[in-house]
This record gives structure tokens, C-alpha cells and sequence, in this order.
């Protein structure tokens, strides 16, 4: 089966892209900026409106572009953390919220992920007991920490939250035997699949993997 004419033509069918979106995806693809896919995206789309939910919470937020996705998708209302350690892509990314005209409603962290979810558990302020967590997560920053953010992740969403991780299929590698992939990958391969396992047995999630662009997956917290 020739799984890339599917998406092919899958994508085919979602018509014509937002002209501010489209722009944003060229301009990264130009400069090698690690986006979302755009099946990705239709996914992320997709979740989105059917969680509705009433904060979210993003880890790894490049130029802009998956906030402004969700952002859209909620049509504007939805109050979004975005967290980016990445000094250089700073400007671009405030810029691009500013233009997308949701500067008022997605704020940036720039902040090293650990670091910005203790400081967000220490405010109380999105404290899961009173429903004040997020009902939506969506991680897409340094694959080698999700396993380390997942507790903290957890304490911040609300029951019944979405927690939706890109890219943990490691460019199908993360099914291979360690010892077939490069020793500089090693760390981050056993680590995503510690990742897996957890988010797979773990009594407060119930997770789904799909082998979507380069992996996704979907929990949604208990308790």
C-alpha cells in the first residue's frame, strides 16, 4: 500500500490553507523551522474543536505556528501558555502571534520547559482540584524530557484533559532495537520508549499512538 498517495490524498480534500498560516509554514520550511506536519495540523485542528477546551498549555513553541492553529481553531477566545527555550526564535514568534492579532490571548514563557511547569504548579493558579488546570497539553519540544515533564504535566490538567505529544515515533526508529540505531541517538530512543510505555500503563492515562507524520499521541487523564 503506498501510504504516501493516501496522504497525498488526504490532504488533498482540506482545501485552501489560511493565508496567514501558509505563509508561516513557508517561511519555516525556508529557514528549516521544525513545525507541525499538516496532517498534523488537521489533527490538532480536529481535537481541538472537539475538546474545547477552556486553557491550553504548549510545550515547544517554535515560530507560533501550532499555538496559532489552536488559537484559530477556538476562534480566538481560548487563553494559550506557550513555553519556548529557544532565545533566537523569541522575536519571530511574538511577531507572528502579534500579526495572527492574538497577542492578548497566547502568552509566551520563554523558559526552560522544567523550569516554566514548576514555576505554573507553584502559582496555583491552574490547580486542577477547583477545574482550574488545562484541558488541552500539547508537547512538541525536546523529545528526551517528555518522560520528565509527564508528571508535572499531569498535575497541571484537569480530569478528563487531552495531552496530545507530536513526533514520538522518532522518525520510525522507536521500534527498532537499540543497538540498530546511532549511538548519538541512543539516550533519546530509550527515552521515548520509557515515554510510550508509561503513557500506555500508566493508571491516569488512557493513550492512543498513531502513526501519523512522524507520531502522535493521544492520552486523556482519568484522575
Amino acid at each position: 500500500m503506498d501510504y504516501t498517495r493516501i496522504k497525498d490524498y488526504l490532504l488533498s480534500l482540506e482545501g485552501e490553507e489560511d493565508s496567514l498560516l501558509s505563509e508561516l509554514r513557508d517561511r519555516a520550511e525556508l529557514a528549516n523551522v521544525p513545525i507541525i506536519r499538516r496532517e498534523t495540523e488537521s489533527l490538532l485542528r480536529t481535537l481541538t474543536v472537539l475538546k474545547r477546551p477552556r486553557k491550553i498549555l504548549e510545550i515547544g513553541t517554535a515560530v507560533g505556528y501550532s499555538a496559532i492553529v489552536m488559537e484559530k481553531a477556538m476562534g480566538g477566545f481560548c487563553p494559550i501558555i506557550t513555553v519556548e527555550s529557544y532565545e533566537k526564535r523569541i522575536p519571530e514568534a511574538l511577531g507572528n502571534i502579534r500579526n495572527a492579532g492574538f497577542q492578548g490571548v497566547i502568552s509566551l514563557l520563554f523558559e526552560d520547559a522544567g523550569e516554566a511547569l514548576k514555576a505554573l504548579m507553584e502559582s496555583g493558579i491552574h490547580t486542577p482540584e477547583i477545574n482550574a488546570g488545562f484541558d488541552l497539553v500539547f508537547m512538541d519540544a525536546a523529545k528526551g524530557q517528555y518522560l520528565n515533564w509527564l508528571p508535572m504535566v499531569l498535575e497541571l490538567m484537569n480530569t478528563g484533559g487531552l495531552l496530545i505529544c507530536d513526533n514520538v515515533l522518532q522518525d520510525l526508529t522507536v521500534m527498532e532495537s537499540r543497538f540498530t540505531v546511532e549511538r548519538r541517538d541512543r539516550t533519546i530512543h530509550e527515552r521515548m520508549r520509557a515515554f510510550l510505555r508509561e503513557i500506555k500503563t500508566c493508571d491516569r492515562l488512557e493513550s492512543s499512538v498513531i502513526s501519523m507524520g512522524d507520531g502522535v499521541s493521544i492520552s486523556v487523564k482519568l484522575k
